[in-house]
């Protein structure tokens, strides 16, 4: 049986890779195909974080 994963640590995990992605995102070069992947999860976390009412102006370092 899976055991829901409270706000919380959905909250903790996503934070940490949001901030891991954008380290790896400043890394690589805009019009790279790594990039443009790296990207589209930035947006997908994005949305996570909103949905959990995670500010995200002080640690979002992409600002796109």
């Amino acid at each position: 049986m899976v055991e829901e994963m409270s706000k919380e640590e959905l909250m903790k995990i996503t934070v940490e890779e949001f901030s891991r992605l954008q380290d790896w995102m400043l890394l690589s070069e805009k019009d790279s195909e790594a990039y443009k992947g790296m990207k589209k999860r930035y947006d997908e976390l994005k949305v996570i974080l909103a949905s959990l009412n995670v500010n995200i102006t002080g640690i979002d370092k992409i600002k796109e």
